[in-house]
């Protein structure tokens, strides 16, 4: 049975490249994708794939939670992540550093940490699904508790609060890379630790046929993360 099941995809894989070949894309591309990177990134991208290809219908579902592919018979999981491509059926679409930030009123007023000593006795503003926040200290995995007068859900939540001056924020660099660039936040650098260096990953239900609307699709992802809209390098923001 597994080998029947394998020729029949291997067989529609052939059929969708020569029609793909022929008219463009169709089909329904069904993607999941977190809230920022899905309105700022992943929207643009399959705009112009849908502009491009009269065949293609894109499902996207937004979700800051970890959605199961396999059973939801998504195409695609667009994910934000510490992980090794043997984890699980994945591709590393591009860098996605943490930074720690806060808003020029909450520096004035409370100072800027130095080292992760200091980073706990400040007001820090935690994502439900970070209770401790990842440092690396030399190899290893570092993980600090912090605490603070606010957490919340979302990461847009988390990132208006940091705006408005409530605390200390830690963030993807695509959440906050343009609020950076504009002085809106600024970069906190620790001495003792350097960032977790996560990735915006691709995420495959199976590793047997990846159909060529994803293919194109996560192409076309990694060339506008990487080209189109590549944000000076994380020390370049750093005032």
């Amino acid at each position: 049975m597994p080998h029947a099941i394998a020729l029949i995809e291997a067989r529609d894989s052939a059929f969708e490249s020569v029609s793909s070949g022929r008219s463009g894309l169709s089909g329904v591309l069904k993607i999941t994708a977190p809230n920022v990177i899905g309105h700022s990134i992943v929207v643009p991208v399959v705009a112009d794939l849908i502009a491009g290809n009269p065949g293609l219908h894109v499902d996207l579902t937004l979700s800051d939670g970890v959605i199961d592919i396999a059973t939801t018979g998504l195409d695609v999981a667009v994910r934000v992540a510490l992980m090794k491509p043997s984890d699980m059926v994945a591709t590393k679409v591009a860098d996605n550093p943490y930074t720690l930030c806060a808003s020029a009123d909450y520096i004035n007023r409370h100072g800027r940490p130095s080292t992760t000593g200091d980073l706990v006795a400040h007001p820090c503003i935690k994502l439900h699904a970070m209770d401790t926040w990842p440092f690396m200290l030399g190899s290893e995995l570092h993980r600090v508790r912090v605490s603070g007068p606010f957490s919340a859900s979302s990461v847009d939540a988390v990132r208006a609060a940091c705006v408005a001056g409530v605390g200390i924020a830690m963030m993807t660099y695509w959440d906050v890379h343009k609020l950076i660039e504009r002085g809106e936040l600024q970069s906190i650098v620790l001495s003792d630790v350097e960032p977790v260096g996560i990735g915006i990953w691709a995420v495959f239900p199976t590793r047997t046929r990846v159909p060529a609307r994803v293919r194109v699709f996560i192409d076309a992802l990694r060339e506008r993360l990487l080209t189109d809209i590549q944000p000076r390098r994380l020390t370049a923001a750093i005032p």
